[in-house]
């Protein structure tokens, strides 16, 4: 059986190189490791020669030096394990942070609609499991095996010393224990991951269609069919962990007999030497109990090699993540000049869409500049959000152009720009912006770092956060929970608000402001932010209509032939009096406000 496949070596090999691990470190940890070990080989060796010595009623001062390196070996083992924890460990810790790092970096480096496609949960899986599993392999794989290495090498030697052919029994015990006992363990391994692995596809397949397709069950009569094909699939999926299971504890079983053989051994070599008069009877003893010890070395081989099949598969995971963000790099096609006096954002005979993906809205003409604001509103699902990604410059358009007026006077395209400089003319807040494990003075320097607290409060302040900042424990100090989990829908809106205002853009763009709110509070937020600067543009998606009498001019989609057009815009009272499609939707919504 191969235990890792090609790709998963090379992808182990490349997860190795991005953890960018110190090898001075590595090595220190193997050294302090092996000597831990070395000392507890030691104490046991020493110990029997002590128990061996004292049982022929010796002379008490030839007993003296022993209890001290018994006392010796028995404290420097437990410190030198200990430093071999910190060293290893902290070691681990940097590679791990160093692959985030990078896996980060391609992530943020590569197109926006590769970014979006990806599963929240699979990033988080991959960013957070995965990596750890991968930083696992240097602490709980490489280490244990190099120090099983070098342990076992030493005792051997010292053996060899003692008794060449008892030497030579043990060498090939803990080869057997060492080599053969792991590879059961890994057999045993991939097994029981590809049981797992079927239990996720059959039992997802069974579970879904049962609960899809449950009526069409019930009137055909096979719903009881359906239900017992489940209940095989459970049971396949036990006796396949049962059967995966019978290899671990073979691999068990092989650690204690190469352990026992090992002992065993020492004695039926020994013995005679002894009758011989070849070897001291107090050597006996310490070529019989040494063993005991010494495999001590070769017990972690077990779980490292379970742990390298699982860092393995976890590594794939990980470049296949890298790669696709690599693939995809978001490449400029040209330099963007810096935003002058005079500046305006304008889309042209613009259509929308996902890469690869259909036209989603097509013909829209905008254009909105600093003291301006404009709010695009339309039934959920018609293509509001792809529309202001668009705009922002992170998807490209499928037809016209969105461009933005320079410093030059000339209109450039936004997409295709270096990031650093497209965020000089726009900053978009999406639906989803995430608030930080962090003070909510770092939260706000996510837009603009080097803001000021001074600056802070101002943008609070105009966000209409002034008196929750007020009252907070430790003001622009105090931590949020990741998530801000710890304040309310519409703190964590106006706090999201703060961080747009930051933003040193002058076009603001921010999608769905008001989700998830109480309407009286959606439309304090709404109306605040269409009035929060009068020296930037607003661009606004949201559903909410009864807050946007503020706006300079409303935008409505509607559909045409499965794709989005502009059937209306003015001011919120203009689109009162001549859309009737607008005055129904806002009368539908104050009626499921009251």
């Amino acid at each position: 059986m191969v235990f890792l496949s090609s790709q998963e070596r090379a992808s182990l090999r490349q997860c190795l190189r991005l953890l960018g691990l110190n090898r001075g470190r590595f090595w220190a940890s193997v050294l302090t490791g092996s000597a831990g070990l070395a000392s507890a080989i030691a104490l046991s060796a020493v110990a029997a020669w002590l128990i061996a010595r004292a049982s022929e009623h010796p002379d008490v001062v030839m007993l003296g030096v022993a209890p001290v390196m018994v006392r010796l070996f028995g404290i420097s083992r437990a410190v030198l394990r200990y430093v071999e924890r910190l060293i290893s460990h902290d070691t681990a810790l940097r590679g791990m942070n160093g692959l985030r790092t990078r896996v980060y970096q391609a992530l943020a480096g590569s197109r926006a609609d590769v970014v979006a496609a990806l599963r929240r949960g699979d990033v988080l899986a991959r960013m957070g499991a995965d990596i750890d599993a991968v930083g696992d392999l240097v602490v709980r794989a490489y280490l244990p095996a190099a120090v099983a290495l070098v342990s076992s090498l030493l005792t051997v030697v010292a053996i060899a010393f003692i008794y060449p052919p008892a030497a030579l029994i043990l060498a090939l015990c803990l080869a057997i224990s060492g080599i053969g006992a792991p590879l059961v363990t890994m057999r045993a391994t991939r097994r029981a991951l590809d049981a797992r692995r079927l239990a996720d596809t059959q039992l997802a397949n069974a579970t879904l269609n049962l609960l899809e397709n449950a009526d069409e069950l019930r009137i055909n009569g096979t719903m009881e069919t359906a239900q017992n094909e489940l209940a095989q699939i459970e049971q396949r999926i036990i006796a396949l962990k049962d059967s995966a299971a019978r290899p671990g504890a073979l691999a068990g079983a092989i650690d204690i007999a190469a352990t026992l053989a090992a002992v065993i051994g020492a004695i039926l070599v020994g013995s005679p030497a002894v009758a011989s008069g070849s070897l001291n009877p107090v050597m006996l003893a310490v070529i019989t109990l040494t063993p005991l010890a010494a495999f001590e070395a070769t017990a972690p081989l077990g779980p490292a090699s379970t742990q390298l099949i699982v860092s393995a598969q976890a590594a794939t995971r990980v470049m296949e993540l890298v790669d696709q963000a690599r693939q995809a790099a978001d490449e400029p096609t040209h330099e963007l000049a810096a935003p002058g006096a005079e500046l305006s954002l304008r889309a042209r005979n613009l259509a929308t869409a996902w890469p690869g993906g259909p036209i989603i809205s097509q013909g829209i003409d905008l254009e909105v500049k600093p003291g301006q604001s404009l709010a695009i509103v339309g039934a959920s699902g018609i293509g509001k959000t792809t529309l202001l990604y668009t705009l922002a410059g992170i998807l490209p358009s499928a037809q016209g152009s969105v461009e933005v007026l320079t410093s030059q006077n000339t209109w450039q395209p936004l997409y295709g720009a270096p990031r650093q400089q497209a965020a000089a003319y726009v900053s978009l807040t999406a639906e989803d912006a995430h608030i930080f494990n962090t003070s909510v003075l770092e939260n706000l320097r996510v837009a603009k770092g080097d803001i000021t607290a001074e600056q802070a409060h101002k943008l609070l302040e105009q966000a209409g956060l002034g008196t929750w900042i007020s009252q907070l424990p430790k003001g622009l100090d105090t931590v949020l929970g990741s998530g801000a989990t710890s304040i309310s829908g519409g703190e964590r809106r106006r706090l999201l608000l703060a961080r747009a205002l930051a933003s040193p853009a002058r076009i603001l763009l921010l999608d769905e402001p008001g989700e998830h709110l109480d309407p009286a509070t959606a439309d304090a937020l709404i109306t605040d932010l269409l009035q929060a600067d009068s020296k930037r543009a607003i661009v606004l998606v949201t559903h909410r209509l009864s807050a946007l009498a503020s706006a300079n001019e409303v935008v409505l989609l509607g559909k045409e032939n499965q794709t989005a057009h502009i059937v209306a815009r003015g001011s919120h009272s203009q689109l009162l009096a001549t859309s009737k499609e607008y005055a129904w939707a806002l009368a539908q919504e104050e009626s499921s406000d009251e």
